[in-house]
């Protein structure tokens, strides 16, 4: 039996295609079996894993099937966003480790079905959050633990990715992503941003969030788009979407810091997760690159550029990845997001962005619909830990951690 961790892989389109790419280059990585329902597009993932070199994977277009094999430690799943806690909890009880790309939930429901299929079974159940790898976000969790900022007050973050030309697009494709933008209303992506800020302010390990309002603005964007593309009268831009140009969602948390959070997705701007940290002694803003810590920034009331404190107060996973040599999607995000996954399978440990993590940061999405759809009236958070974050022992030690800054693993 092969030492390399063995994985099946299911959703093999679009971003699948290219996660798996990267997934088939690692040598310590056997893609033992390759799902989609499409029958093309799993032709086509077994391609892509002879090009690397590796083994022909077997085919399926049913995953039921992939995991009734034993020689699967674990899955990694690029599906649309309805598909994830169906196939979370079915990979859970096959006793195979779950890695599932982001998307928020439909319902609190859902959440707690993955909890529930996590405690009864014991199998690892892990969103694969890229940015919570991120360079800068990775060097501010290491100056948050080095007490920088002082105690944090408040965050900021946002999802601001003009996907309108997609969006319109591929309507006719009846691509799953249109189909929330038609008939929803809600945070639907919120935590490319939220997840980097739960980790620094400890959420679910000591801290956690209580309550939240949402707010949508009108929907234009999508209607001006098509017309552009296809005219004023074509059916695109006749078409009604329920989605608001910009969600605006503010969260509370249990010891009194506030996030405000932006889905800014359908109107034209540039890309920027609008991170923001604001502390007792100082404040970053993603936007501008700037930095102003009391005592240490040059000039009173005036930015510092933050490159000069990134390279000083890099975090030591980055600085080993930058030695080693950089690779992977989205500026080498998601082949760290991979390897804490992937090795989590190979040490039998738990995954460093865990079930409760997962089942918080997706809950956004359908609490926010609540409260857009009451008027943006406050929406309680449940504890899923039910009262653990108030006491929960450290994460597994590694160099993934996203709890704690282990210098001496590298």
């Amino acid at each position: 039996m092969s030492e390399n961790v063995r994985l099946g892989f299911i959703g093999c389109n679009y971003r699948g295609s290219g996660m798996l790419s990267l997934l088939s280059e690692m040598e310590d990585v056997d893609i033992v079996a390759v799902c989609d329902r499409i029958e093309s597009n799993a032709n086509k993932a077994a391609a892509i894993v002879t090009e690397k070199g590796k083994a022909e994977p077997a085919k399926y277009l049913d995953h039921h099937e992939l995991l009734s094999r034993d020689d699967i430690q674990g899955v990694i799943a690029c599906t649309a966003w309805l598909d994830h806690v169906n196939l979370a909890v079915d990979c859970m009880r096959a006793g195979k480790y779950i890695g599932f790309e982001v998307g928020g939930a439909c319902s609190v429901e859902e959440c707690w079905r993955l909890v529930y299929a996590y405690e009864e079974t014991g199998v690892p159940c892990m969103m694969l959050e890229n940015c919570c790898y991120g360079r800068n976000e990775l060097a501010l969790l290491n100056m948050i633990k080095q007490g920088l900022f002082g105690e944090l007050i408040h965050m900021q973050g946002a999802y601001g990715h003009d996907l309108s030309h997609s969006l319109v697009s591929r309507i006719q494709e009846r691509h799953y992503r249109t189909f929330h933008y038609h008939h929803r209303n809600c945070e639907n992506y919120p935590t490319h941003e939220l997840g980097p800020i739960c980790n620094m302010l400890n959420i679910n390990r000591g801290n956690r969030l209580l309550t939240l309002t949402s707010t949508a603005s009108k929907a234009r964007g999508l209607n001006a788009r098509a017309a552009k593309m296809f005219g004023e009268d074509s059916m695109p831009a006749q078409r009604h979407w329920n989605q608001g140009d910009v969600i605006t969602t503010v969260i509370k948390c249990a010891h009194g810091e506030t996030i405000t959070i932006n889905l800014d997705t359908t109107l034209p701007r540039p890309y920027s997760r609008e991170l923001c940290v604001q502390g007792t002694e100082g404040i970053y803003m993603e936007d501008g690159n700037r930095i102003y810590i009391e005592g240490i920034s040059q000039t009173p009331h005036e930015w510092d550029c933050f490159a000069p404190y990134l390279e000083k107060y890099e975090h030591p996973l980055w600085k080993w990845f930058k030695n080693t040599g950089v690779k992977g999607g989205h500026g080498g995000m998601d082949y760290l997001v991979q390897r804490a996954f992937i090795e989590s399978i190979r040490d039998n440990r738990e995954t460093p962005i865990d079930v409760y993590d997962t089942a918080t940061w997706m809950s956004i999405t359908a609490l926010s619909e609540d409260s857009i759809a009451l008027g943006s009236m406050p929406v309680a958070i449940p504890d899923f830990t039910n009262g653990l974050w108030i006491d929960r022992r450290p994460d597994p030690k590694c160099r993934y951690s996203l709890d704690a800054v282990h210098n001496d693993l590298f």
